[in-house]
């Protein structure tokens, strides 16, 4: 059941509209249910077993409609006009899927913005914790979600940590990198990260078709000069771009750029708009780095005002208000969203140590995860 409703709550009575019932439970509450809807989702299309729909949509007119319909003990019943059919639904059930009336979904996302603040409240678990309690699994997993960053403390000092903390959500991403990768100084760097240069702010990857989503850094070395991370809520940055200059905020949202990466053996190129809505307006990723975004191939017509748009982006993450900078020690690990936070580090010295283990688990894989745990441990 789900916790946004009491379920002391029962159906009362339907009524017929045009293409649809409407239902009122006993708190006065009213949602339209159609006719289609309630066809296509009658219990009986799930096989039993998988619960995938086997129920072909086409099998009926698009003119169906309930020969009868009652209201009796929290249940709605449905005789049909075709097929034969009787449909029965709990109040419970169309109560957590309605879509319509004074019963629409509320529009309110997880996630919580953070600024340069956020530093002394950010969350953080022991390896051990995450590897063999799935509640403190869960835990983490949930402030994961809401913040886009937290730590692990108390990593062993072994290649195999990271995969374990990963591995307990679900498999690693491959790219091009690999499926970890090592973060620090060699010679002939294929990428920035490699060097012991700062790196400004930047999410991993816009040049995937899907960028990667959370990524793991495992710190196993940091005894050099520099070095510090350096993170900034690219929600919180975009937040403010949305209020304060709303039409950069569009051109940023609705025009796609190139990025790309190139060496001697990839070319991944892909155009994205720098941030993505979902279908209720809510921001719910940002793709930005500079140093791979390619040759602007946009139209004449937009190319200045684009321009602007993307120089107020990359002056606002250059704030120190945004911008939280942390010190990894070895034996710790962060894991972040790299589709909403921002990352980068300041300048080291290269003839000290400072090696990172990294990876990454894509949005999808988590997200699954933490349903599962959350119909465990809610």
């Amino acid at each position: 059941m789900s916790a946004a409703f009491d379920y002391h709550l029962v159906l009362q009575s339907a009524s017929k509209l045009d293409h649809a019932l409407e239902l009122v439970w006993s708190d006065g509450k009213t949602s339209t249910f159609h006719y289609l809807w309630l066809r296509d989702n009658c219990p009986t299309t799930l096989h039993p077993d998988t619960k995938e729909r086997t129920f072909d949509l086409l099998s009926v007119s698009a003119d169906i409609e309930p020969l009868s319909f009652s209201v009796d003990n929290d249940r709605l019943m449905i005789e049909w006009s075709e097929g034969d059919h009787h449909s029965q639904f709990s109040g419970e059930w169309l109560r957590e899927h309605a879509y319509a009336g004074d019963l629409r979904p509320a529009n309110k996302p997880r996630a919580r913005s953070w600024d340069a603040q956020f530093l002394k409240d950010m969350g953080s678990a022991s390896f051990n914790d995450l590897t063999t309690d799935d509640a403190a699994l869960y835990s983490w997993m949930k402030q994961l979600d809401q913040d886009g960053i937290i730590l692990v403390k108390d990593m062993p000092a072994t290649e195999q940590a990271l995969d374990d903390v990963a591995h307990r959500i679900d498999y690693q991403r491959q790219t091009n990198f690999g499926v970890t990768f090592e973060v620090r100084s060699e010679p002939n760097p294929i990428n920035l990260a490699y060097t012991a240069l700062a790196l400004p702010l930047h999410t991993d990857l816009p040049n995937q078709e899907t960028p990667p989503g959370y990524q793991f850094l495992h710190c196993l070395a940091n005894d050099t000069q520099g070095g510090e991370s350096v993170f900034a809520d690219g929600l919180r940055v975009l937040e403010d771009m949305r209020e304060q200059a709303p039409e950069h905020f569009e051109l940023l949202a609705t025009v796609a750029i190139p990025f790309r990466f190139h060496d001697e053996t990839h070319d991944i190129q892909h155009h994205h708009p720098m941030i993505n809505l979902d279908h209720q307006g809510n921001i719910v990723e940002l793709k930005y780095n500079a140093h791979i975004a390619s040759v602007f191939d946009l139209p004449e017509a937009v190319m200045h005002d684009y321009y602007l748009a993307y120089r107020d982006l990359m002056g606002r993450m250059r704030q120190a208000k945004y911008r939280m900078q942390y010190r990894l020690k070895a034996g710790e690990m962060v894991v972040f969203d790299n589709r909403r936070v921002l990352h980068g580090r300041t300048e080291f010295e290269p003839t000290g140590h400072r090696h990172l283990r990294g990876c990454y688990v894509d949005r999808t894989e988590f997200q699954s995860r933490l349903r599962v745990l959350a119909r465990q441990h809610d």
